[in-house]
């Protein structure tokens, strides 16, 4: 089974993957709170994120085009924060009659949801640069490095694995769904019934999915038992950190810490 679209990591042969992970991961963390805690319009400021994280982009030889196809993924999610342009006080930019209602949008609240927007944009593309240069196993190792409790590294590490288990079983039960199905080549026909009938057949298939799921997920972890698990996921002891990562992480942070004071001085 091929379901290694599931696995964000792409290999490449860049700087930003020759990076230690314990810097990249921190540098991300950091990366992302700067952008979250920047105050609202300040505009120069976002600019200057979005720059880096497209010149973290080309260094990464991830393409630009990679990351901002995937980033598109955050926006359906900032439709959430749409309320804020009519609910925020400030100089009314527009009004919109609905019905016995109207809604007034004011400048405050559309400044408030392009921030949020843009914000939301430039952190997802930091974390999709993140996955896309680091493989899984070395950030379980990072995040122990950060000092995330070992017990929720073991969670995310045995979510991680059990995902793909999860997808092969929902490969098999859509190949035993095609093999069941008699394809024709006449064009304009259609196998299967109805809308109803399909969505019975999907219910059911969902259903399936979850309880033979849940049976492998025991077998899996009777198999774990039997090899010695005992609720803690054991790794080599971690790599000392060069000098040359050292040095970008402490310009990195103190950089990231410039740029959230320069905002809060100037737009806060």
């Amino acid at each position: 089974m091929h379901i290694h679209f599931l696995d964000p990591y792409r290999p490449r042969g860049s700087l930003v993957h020759q990076l230690d992970p314990r810097v990249k991961l921190v540098c991300t963390l950091a990366f992302i709170l700067t952008a979250a805690l920047t105050p609202d319009g300040a505009w120069p400021v976002y600019i200057l994120l979005f720059s880096i994280i497209l010149a973290i982009e080309v260094l990464s030889e991830l393409g630009v085009g990679f990351v901002l196809k995937r980033a598109l993924l955050a926006f359906p999610f900032v439709l959430a924060a749409l309320p804020v342009i009519f609910t925020l006080q400030g100089p009314t930019l527009l009004q919109l009659p609905l019905g016995p209602w109207t809604l007034t949008a004011t400048v405050s609240g559309v400044e408030r949801f392009l921030s949020i927007a843009l914000k939301s944009w430039i952190s997802v593309q930091a974390a999709i640069v993140l996955a896309a240069s680091t493989t899984f196993p070395d950030l379980l190792m990072a995040m122990r490095a950060v000092g995330v409790p070992r017990l929720l590294v073991a969670i995310f590490g045995l979510m991680w694995r059990y995902l793909f288990v999860l997808a092969d079983e929902a490969l098999r039960l859509l190949r035993a769904r095609a093999a069941r199905s008699g394809a024709s080549h006449q064009p304009g026909f259609r196998t299967g019934g109805s809308l109803a009938w399909r969505g019975r057949v999907a219910g059911g298939m969902a259903g399936s999915l979850f309880l033979r799921a849940f049976e492998r997920s025991d077998r899996i972890y009777m198999a774990m038992l039997s090899r010695g698990y005992d609720g803690e996921v054991r790794a080599e002891p971690l790599p000392g950190m060069s000098a040359v990562n050292r040095l970008i992480l402490i310009i990195s942070l103190l950089f990231f810490a410039v740029m959230l004071v320069f905002g809060y001085l100037f737009w806060a």
